[in-house]
């Protein structure tokens, strides 16, 4: 887990290389607690603070302790996505460190949803909130294995090289068993059916990124994984928030 921590957060431990994380890759979606952890803090201060604030602080403390490292996965997808050419061009506008409109409709789609369904969580029950962001951050770090247990890199210096060939024997299966399990497990308090939400999400949402992926860049990239997770996020709020606030 250390090594998992020191690459995928900006949480004080020990650095550890590309191939030292890919080690422990099965075990990514316990990553989600970890970067889930300050969020929570501050979608319980939704008691004190007006729930607006709390929301936007506690998705800024998720995305900070994750280095926006996702973040910057969204934009990069965004831009290539709205290139017309082939794979090998859109990979190429992948490396492009320009920003395009394409990255900021990217980071509106997918991030304002996710803060407007916060709202609507911390509105109904911060305590509840707290659970549901808890479980759609591990249900987004269970999409990013999903994807990297069933993608192939489209390039052969991608960053999920590794991390794709570590996904192999005893670990795949364990990191499936996890990432199939936790999310719904956390959600079980909110309801059987936000359990069946979480359920569900990773998967779908991992294949439909894989199918976008193969279809547009030839294949899977780090940026195409981190942006995965953060697609399976938003689902995971915006439904628990429709299922919460219909029961209030």
């Amino acid at each position: 887990m250390r090594a998992l921590l020191s690459f995928f957060t900006i949480l004080p431990v020990r650095g550890a290389s590309l191939e030292g994380a890919a080690r422990s890759v099965h075990l990514l979606p316990l990553v989600g607690v970890a970067t889930a952890l300050p969020g929570v803090l501050f979608v319980l201060s939704g008691y004190a603070l007006p729930t607006g604030v709390a929301s936007t602080l506690a998705l800024g403390a998720v995305l900070l302790a994750a280095g926006f490292h996702h973040a910057d996965g969204v934009m990069d997808v965004g831009d290539a996505l709205m290139v017309r050419g082939t794979p090998e061009r859109r990979r190429e506008v992948l490396k492009d460190a320009r920003v395009g409109v394409g990255a900021v409709g990217a980071l509106f789609l997918v991030y304002a949803p996710s803060l407007a369904a916060l709202v609507a969580l911390v509105a109904a029950s911060p305590a509840r909130a707290a659970l549901a962001l808890l479980a759609s951050e591990v249900a987004a770090r269970s999409a990013m294995l999903l994807t990297l247990a069933f993608g192939a890199p489209a390039e052969k210096t991608s960053s999920a090289v590794p991390f794709v060939r570590a996904m192999r024997g005893s670990k795949r299966t364990v990191g499936l068993a996890i990432s199939l399990a936790l999310p719904p497990l956390l959600a079980l308090p909110l309801g059987g059916s936000s359990a069946l939400v979480t359920v569900l999400a990773a998967p779908l949402v991992a294949l439909v990124a894989l199918r976008v992926a193969n279809t547009v860049f030839g294949g899977i990239s780090g940026d195409a994984v981190g942006t995965t997770g953060e697609l399976t996020r938003t689902v995971v709020l915006i439904s628990l928030s429709g299922l919460i606030s219909a029961t209030i």
